[in-house]
């Protein structure tokens, strides 16, 4: 019984909380991941490998979706599940052994962005699926991937960033991996280009994309000013449940956004419809307005509490 409460605990460490893990993420990926996790930790394969493991196992995916054959996108369809189950076995290896690394956040945001642009390249080389006017026109259908790409940029990043900002009012500093734009700059104009060459390289892009993000999100950053300018680094519990309970639904929006629902969407257009370029109709459209919804809720709900904060209500 102490055996099966070990192993039990051992897996609920794992994970990053339960306000923000999706329902099918718990019921399939989770604990396939922790399987391979357990299985890293006992080999000592580490977690940035696993990611890279991943990355090659993502780019298998997009190559069999470019063959116009059901078994083969069938094999594809495994590949980018077995990759997604290695991206969720990395994050569960590094909280299950705290080799935390700025690198690995950023393979692991990588790892996903290879995967897809693999998928883009190759449904737009795919042949006899798109409809009549894309083949007669081809420029269109890359023009199109582009712009889906860029978005999907957007909301992988976005989703991300509310999933980290809720983290850090639910386990505070250490168990969220949020970042300011201001402390990178610092970092990065404290490493050298002749000695950190790639340490500074990667961080110029990582920090770019954290300024991305604060841009999109102006009352957040409001918040995060006046929680610091007021409290420092110690925010009142009571504030925390507050902010808590009022983001926690929009967790649902930020899962959707993420990786499962985009997937069941591209295995649909793939494999029933025989069209894959209504996968890029999907992101364009739904995925979007789900976006926009989000940021809008989300930034009203930040607004709310600096209003509070100045009435003094914490």
């Amino acid at each position: 019984m102490a055996e099966k409460e070990k192993k039990t605990g051992g897996y609920r460490d794992s994970l990053k909380s339960m306000d923000t893990e999706e329902t099918f993420d718990l019921v399939f990926y989770r604990p396939i991941g922790y399987a391979w996790a357990c299985l890293a930790k006992k080999l000592g394969v580490t977690p940035n490998a696993i990611t890279i493991a991943s990355i090659f196992l993502g780019l298998g995916a997009g190559v069999c979706f470019y063959f116009n054959d059901l078994w083969i996108n069938l094999a594809g369809v495994v590949l980018l599940v077995w990759a997604n189950s290695f991206d969720s076995a990395d994050g569960q290896l590094a909280r299950m052994t705290k080799q935390y690394s700025r690198i690995g956040r950023i393979l692991d945001g990588l790892s996903g962005d290879v995967w897809f642009a693999a998928i883009y390249v190759a449904i737009c080389l795919r042949e006899n699926v798109t409809s009549d006017f894309f083949m007669a026109h081809k420029w269109v259908i890359w023009v199109v991937a582009v712009c889906t790409g860029i978005f999907h940029g957007i909301q992988a990043a976005m989703a991300d960033y509310y999933r980290q900002f809720h983290l850090y009012f639910l386990k505070g500093e250490e168990g969220s991996e949020l970042e300011r734009a201001d402390l990178l700059w610092e970092r990065f104009h404290s490493l050298s280009w002749k000695h950190d060459f790639f340490q500074k390289l990667v961080l110029a892009f990582y920090t770019n994309y954290t300024v991305g993000q604060e841009k999109r999100t102006p009352a957040m950053q409001r918040l995060r000013r006046e929680l610091r300018a007021r409290f420092g680094g110690l925010i009142p519990q009571q504030f925390r449940d507050a902010f808590r309970a009022k983001s926690k639904p929009l967790m649902k929006y930020t899962n959707i956004l993420s990786f499962n629902t985009r997937c069941f969407a591209l295995f649909a257009a793939i494999l029933i419809f025989r069209m894959p370029w209504l996968y890029f109709a999907f992101e364009l459209t739904v995925l979007n307005i789900l976006l926009v919804y989000m940021v809008v809720r989300h930034e009203r709900i930040c607004n709310k509490f600096c209003d509070e904060l100045k009435e003094g209500k914490y």
